[in-house]
């Protein structure tokens, strides 16, 4: 009888915590879009920002090579579609490393200056 109560118990934590976690996601995009909704100059600038984000990444999957070697097939790559969106992937990340690692030198610099 006791395990029936633990067990019962350990599922109504679990639907609370689901519960708690739809809730979380539900306002984790509610409230971005009320704010956008009252200021519509960010939605521009968040549009801008995705645009750019795929114009990288076309550039990134564009300089990707699609080979496949013995290494990639045996670590589960097995198309060249497969290995040309890891390599765009990693391109990418590399791109925006370096893009990140100016911006922080970048604003460093101005603050300096000011």
């Amino acid at each position: 009888m006791d395990s029936f109560f633990q067990n019962a118990g350990l599922d109504m934590g679990l639907y609370l915590g689901y519960l708690l976690l739809l809730a979380a996601i539900i306002v984790a995009l509610a409230f971005p879009i009320l704010d956008s909704i009252k200021n519509p100059k960010e939605i521009a600038k968040s549009g801008i920002s995705f645009v750019g984000l795929i114009v990288l990444f076309l550039l990134s999957y564009l300089l990707a090579g699609g080979e496949l070697t013995a290494k990639y097939e045996a670590l589960g790559v097995t198309t060249e579609f497969s290995s040309k969106m890891i390599g765009a992937g990693l391109t990418m990340f590399y791109f925006v490393l370096v893009i990140a690692i100016v911006g922080m030198i970048y604003s460093e610099i101005s603050k300096a200056l000011k």
